[in-house]
């Protein structure tokens, strides 16, 4: 009779098998694994989308104190706070957009799609030299053809080295007359994402998942359209991509399930291997 493996002998002892979260585990502790985040800090500082003045208006992020350890509440220290759904980093839904006006608020986004692995195709180089640069399907097929397929039901993250104008809103929007110079996909690289590609969604460091002269694009905002009609998410105002290998890391993302909401500011983290670290 053959002896049974570790994992049939703790089954019928009714104990746990070796798991793959003690793993991981300690593969944290001991920082074989890495937590890198990719979240910008959320203040009354961080950059907002401005539309043009006939459209409604997104809050900057206030804080209003409720007490502080005084005769409102002597052992406690609280706010409330007022900002927009899409206020710094954060989780575009599918019914944020017209497009998928009929799919999934932000609250009804299953929750094993808010961990997964995550690809980053580095354009920075591209971006320094023009703030409108578009990032077209060949650039993602050459990348593919050194990388590999891009992850099924992962996220597509864009390093551009945006994140660096973060600290303030006009260097963030880069703005003039003609309106915003941001990078970001073409109409035609938007559609192959949200049409052809295995993604679950885009990740960028722009203030939102469009270039900044999307509006002019037909369809007009193709990320926007394409990426939430065909039931796909957003994360915007990321940070720390250049920590972030090509592939290999897994992004969680935790936006705020607001019921109804179109999107929330979200908490998103990536787990990195870093090789020759003990585990």
């Amino acid at each position: 009779m053959p002896e049974p493996t570790s994992a049939s002998a703790a089954a019928a002892s009714g104990s746990s098998s070796p798991s793959v979260l003690a793993a991981l585990v300690a593969g944290l502790r001991g920082g074989a694994i890495e937590v890198v985040d990719l979240t910008a800090p959320l203040s009354s500082t961080t950059p907002v989308l401005e539309l043009p003045p006939e459209f409604g208006q997104t809050k900057v992020f206030e804080l209003e104190e409720i007490s502080r350890y005084d005769d409102r509440g002597p052992a406690w220290y609280w706010n409330n706070f007022r900002t927009g759904e899409h206020t710094g980093t954060h989780f575009d839904a599918p019914n944020h957009w017209v497009t998928g006006k009929d799919l999934a608020d932000v609250a009804s986004v299953p929750a094993h799609q808010l961990v997964a692995p995550a690809v980053v195709l580095d354009f920075t180089d591209e971006v320094a030299k023009d703030p409108d640069f578009l990032i077209e399907v060949e650039h993602i097929q050459a990348w593919q053809n050194r990388y590999g397929a891009l992850p099924d039901g992962g996220w597509l993250l864009v390093r551009t080295g945006w994140s660096s104008r973060s600290y303030a809103q006009e260097p963030f929007l880069n703005a003039d007359e003609n309106g915003p110079h941001t990078p970001g996909l073409s109409a035609a690289c938007a559609r192959w994402v949200a049409e052809q590609s295995p993604v679950v969604g885009l990740g960028v460091e722009t203030v939102g998942t469009d270039a900044g002269r999307a509006h002019a694009f037909e369809p007009a905002f193709p990320c926007h359209s394409y990426l939430m009609g065909s039931g796909k998410y957003g994360l915007t105002q990321l940070q720390n991509l250049a920590e972030l290998p090509p592939t290999g890391a897994v992004v969680i993302a935790a936006p705020l399930p607001i019921v109804s909401g179109s999107g929330a500011p979200a908490r998103v983290l990536a787990l990195v291997e870093r090789a020759g670290r003990p585990s």
